[in-house]
């Protein structure tokens, strides 16, 4: 039981545009998923993948039921938030538990430190800048 017949053309071409443009776009961050080669490469694309495609498919359903209910259906920006918060910060976290993996194991070209805060003893002198 579909009521699609009775959203107006606008609203049902908006609807399409912005699913179409939200699966776009997480099929973006999945293709560059795979095409990235190391693991701090592809975090990136499926964290701007998920994110800007789920606001896209969220916005296309709140335009789709707002038309049809006749008033504000907003309880799709709930999901958009959710998803919104939580995709960076599991993916910020999975890339800081992998830096930490790759110092202990001492690989190449992995950054001692963060070059924001200089090791104790450089600038501070060896007491802890007591001087």
């Amino acid at each position: 039981m579909t009521h699609s017949g009775a959203l107006p053309a606008w609203a049902a071409l908006l609807t399409a545009f912005l699913v179409l443009l939200g699966a776009g776009l997480t099929l973006l961050g999945a293709i560059g998923t795979l095409r990235f080669g190391s693991f701090f490469e592809r975090v990136h694309a499926p964290t701007l993948g998920t994110s800007w495609g789920t606001g896209a498919i969220v916005l296309a359903s709140i335009v789709c039921f707002s038309v049809l209910g006749s008033r504000p259906v907003a309880n799709e920006l709930l999901i958009g938030v959710f998803i919104t918060v939580t995709t960076p910060v599991t993916l910020m976290l999975l890339a800081r538990a992998a830096l930490y993996r790759d110092r202990a194991e001492g690989k190449p070209g992995v950054p001692d430190r963060s070059v924001l805060r200089p090791p104790r003893g450089r600038d501070q002198g060896e007491n802890g800048g007591d001087q």
